[in-house]
């Protein structure tokens, strides 16, 4: 079954404890950190995560949208990140496996992002050592964007070299995600749908939890 990962983006910071007691049988929870220069948006940094990881059990999904992420991945892995996930554009190619083997070591699952123009083949070469791939269907930055339906071959792609060659990611979208979207990346064979806007901006967070599974 689709596992589930609400965006803390999305949530009301004024009631957060009861935000995430509202959320307490999704499977993941999806933490998008953002510095203002990679995109064009701040977000929250390790400290809050250190603090949320003390109020719920979720899986902690962390996604670094940062321009140095190998920089501040330690901080994170303190703050109990369950995964980090970086961006491809963000970092040199030469440094990505090195990145992935870091996280790997500290105990924490290694994923990649890509942004929507990225092709999904340029990831090939690192797709035998990720636990987790993140496929973009907005520009990231910004919550309630509307979504992009070239994330639907990417993550077919996914799934097809995931069968073909044995390989143990998870596929993982972000971005426009509702009932509609949502049946549309489960068809294409993605394993975790993350929701923000949908969940949080509802009356009635678990009711929309269960139409995405």
């Amino acid at each position: 079954m689709v596992k589930i990962a609400p965006s803390l983006l999305s949530a009301d910071f004024g009631c957060l404890k009861d935000e995430l007691a509202a959320i307490s049988k999704a499977d993941w929870l999806h933490y998008d950190v953002m510095d203002g220069h990679f995109v064009p948006n701040i977000s929250f940094g390790y400290s809050v995560l250190k603090d949320v990881s003390k109020v719920t059990d979720l899986y902690l999904d962390v996604h670094l949208m940062i321009s140095e992420p190998m920089k501040y991945a330690g901080n994170f892995i303190d703050s109990k990140a369950s995964s980090i996930t970086f961006h491809y554009e963000a970092i040199e190619e030469n440094k990505i496996n090195e990145f992935i083997n870091y996280l790997k070591e500290h105990q924490v699952a290694a994923g990649i992002s890509i942004k929507p123009d990225t092709d999904i083949s340029v990831l090939k070469p690192y797709l035998d050592s990720l636990d987790l791939i993140l496929v973009m269907s907005v520009e990231p930055g910004f919550g309630g964007q509307k979504f992009d339906d070239r994330a639907l071959a990417k993550i077919a792609w996914l799934a097809k070299m995931k069968e073909e060659m044995g390989y143990h990611y998870l596929i993982e979208v972000d971005g426009g995600i509702n009932e509609e979207t949502g049946k549309l990346c489960k068809d294409a064979g993605v394993d975790v749908l993350v929701a923000g806007s949908y969940i949080f901006g509802s009356d009635n967070y678990q009711e929309k939890i269960d139409s995405l599974r």
